[in-house]
């Protein structure tokens, strides 16, 4: 059965690293598989519509991804393992979220229209088109394995009010 794992939060060093591949062999391990079905239990428990491996604390290139509308959710998920973008168009400024990044909304510039490349959870190698929300979710998943985050838009005066906001939660919460 599918666990909902700890998802982590920015400042979190973890965050800035850079994801490796995934080789076909680790694919087709049966703790990989059960990894994967436990990420769509987080990203979905948390309300997502991606979620990378490292955002759980694991460096490999892999995501989950579903930009249905919400009656639809759940009846395609995506799982792109190496993903790659091999084709770039168009701009779109989108209000981008993050589930490591809580209660930050970002104004982000982005291609409109990607196709990207990867493997499936199979290991088979797919492509897949996306624009508007799909090409902002798969843009959004890649940068988390490069390391970056949406807070990295941000000026540095911005940057520092929401480390100081996240530090209060935190102290509240304790």
């Amino acid at each position: 059965m599918a666990q909902v794992l700890d998802i982590l939060i920015y400042p979190d060093k973890r965050l800035r690293e850079v994801s490796r591949p995934v080789s076909l062999e680790e694919i087709k391990d049966p703790k990989f598989q059960a990894f994967l079905d436990d990420m769509f239990a987080t990203m979905y428990a948390s309300h997502g519509v991606g979620l990378a491996a490292v955002q759980v604390g694991v460096l490999k290139r892999v995501m989950t991804l579903d930009c249905e509308e919400e009656e639809k959710r759940g009846v395609h998920p995506q799982v792109l393992i190496n993903p790659e973008i091999i084709k770039k168009e168009g701009e779109i400024i989108w209000k981008e979220g993050c589930l490591s990044c809580p209660e930050l909304v970002v104004p982000m510039k982005r291609f409109a229209s990607i196709k990207v490349k990867a493997l499936d959870r199979k290991g088979k190698e797919i492509s897949l088109e996306g624009e508007e929300l799909l090409a902002v979710g798969l843009q959004h998943e890649i940068d988390h394995m490069d390391g970056k985050l949406i807070v990295d838009h941000l000026s540095n005066l911005k940057k520092k009010m929401y480390r100081d906001k996240l530090k209060k939660n935190q102290r509240v919460v304790l």
